[in-house]
């Protein structure tokens, strides 16, 4: 299960290796949710997430896409900045 973790304002993630999983989603000052991130594909090549503009209209549809991405890619967590910071 993927956890997500709520960010406050003015708090960061955590710094990583360049060997672990990560992946964010962002609120903008437009109102838009952004998504990105570094995963493992099952065969342990690198993988980048940048969200799509269709998942980035709202919170939900964020979350919804970086969750299934994540799954796929073995990130065990999002970090979700809900307001711009």
């Amino acid at each position: 299960m993927i956890q997500l973790i709520y960010l406050q304002p003015g708090e960061r993630m955590p710094h990583l290796s360049d060997d672990e999983p990560w992946l964010t989603v962002e609120a903008s000052a437009d109102g838009r949710f952004l998504g990105s991130g570094y995963g493992f594909k099952p065969s342990g090549e690198g993988v980048l997430y940048v969200s799509l503009p269709e998942s980035d209209v709202s919170i939900e549809a964020a979350l919804a896409a970086a969750t299934e991405w994540a799954g796929e890619q073995g990130v065990p967590h999002i970090w979700v900045r809900t307001s711009p910071d």
